[in-house]
């Protein structure tokens, strides 16, 4: 008979919000991303010590994604386990651990276009200067299909769920269908009231791929994402409520889609909106949310779809 992997949410204070971790008790204790720097001193460590256990013997540190909120501790934690833990990250968002400089890239590239703030890149500098511990090298490069065993008969298997970044993926604990996927699973949002995903159908495939392939007996979510009427999961999911909030998260993506190609159908317009050039569809969807608060899913999201509307465009014509 397998061995039971008991899993135990790690809270980890960041203003007014909490970080999520997760501890996979195993021969091999596993963390499951690492919030921000001082995450793994001032969240995990005491939280650990709570449950009789030593953060010290971390030996796998599995990371969800590369955004700063999910490996900002990474190397912090690295360090208090005498760096004997194995790094794994997928193999697209391995640069956002590696380097700083990339999440300043992505946001230049991406939802910087439509913030309008001459201080946009200084304040993502001085973001991930403040709030990732150390650049490193992952140990391991995963891109879905591989079994990582956390020793004993305890095993995790790695599912790549793309869409919310380029690397996502979900880790899995066989036998027990515990699945943690990171943000991969957006439904309304999270306090921004939003879903961002920097690849629509890469997002709308992975979540129906979890609804359809993978049946989570227990979800583990990033954050508390919240429902249709606003009020927010927490971050582990019975097996009723993780299809309800994944089939959520597909009516959702449905209406911003088809807002979104409305908006892009009929081109384009800058206006004084704080949702310009996407004010039709914020219009249309109800949206009422401040675009500008980082991450701005509003912008990720949007600029999503009129990449892909423009590929799509560039391919149809002769």
């Amino acid at each position: 008979m397998s061995r039971h992997a008991a899993v135990h949410p790690l809270v980890s204070p960041w203003g007014r919000f909490g970080l999520y971790s997760f501890y996979i008790d195993a021969p091999e204790p596993a963390i499951v991303d690492t919030g921000i720097a001082s995450s793994p001193a001032e969240g995990m460590k005491p939280a650990l010590e709570a449950l009789g256990q030593d953060i010290a013997d971390v030996r796998w540190i599995l990371l969800t994604h590369g955004h700063i909120d999910h490996i900002g501790g990474a190397y912090a934690l690295w360090e208090m386990t005498g760096r004997k833990a194995q790094v794994v990250i997928g193999a697209a968002d391995a640069p956002m651990l590696r380097s700083r400089r990339a999440h300043v890239n992505e946001y230049l590239g991406a939802r910087g276009h439509y913030l309008d703030d001459p201080e946009g890149e200084a304040k993502q500098i001085a973001a991930t200067n403040a709030v990732i511990s150390g650049e490193m090298e992952p140990t391991v490069l995963v891109t879905g299909g591989e079994t990582i065993s956390l020793g004993g008969e305890v095993t995790v298997s790695v599912r790549a769920i793309p869409g919310h970044t380029a690397g996502s993926v979900a880790y899995i604990i066989d036998g027990q269908n515990d699945v943690f996927v990171g943000d991969a699973v957006q439904v309304h949002g999270a306090a921004n009231g939003f879903p961002g995903y920097v690849d629509p159908v890469a997002y709308r495939t992975s979540v129906q791929y979890l609804l359809d392939e993978v049946h989570p007996q227990h979800l583990y979510l990033g954050h508390p994402y919240r429902r249709i009427d606003g009020t927010p999961y927490g971050v582990e999911l019975d097996a009723a409520e993780a299809r309800e909030a994944l089939e959520q998260s597909l009516e959702v993506e449905s209406r911003v889609e088809e807002a979104a190609q409305h908006c892009l159908c009929h081109g384009l317009a800058e206006t004084d909106s704080v949702y310009s050039p996407f004010a039709p569809v914020a219009e249309k969807l109800d949206y009422q949310g401040d675009p500008t608060l980082e991450p701005s899913p509003f912008f990720t999201s949007m600029h999503g779809y009129r990449t892909q509307f423009e590929h799509a465009t560039e391919q149809e014509t002769p």
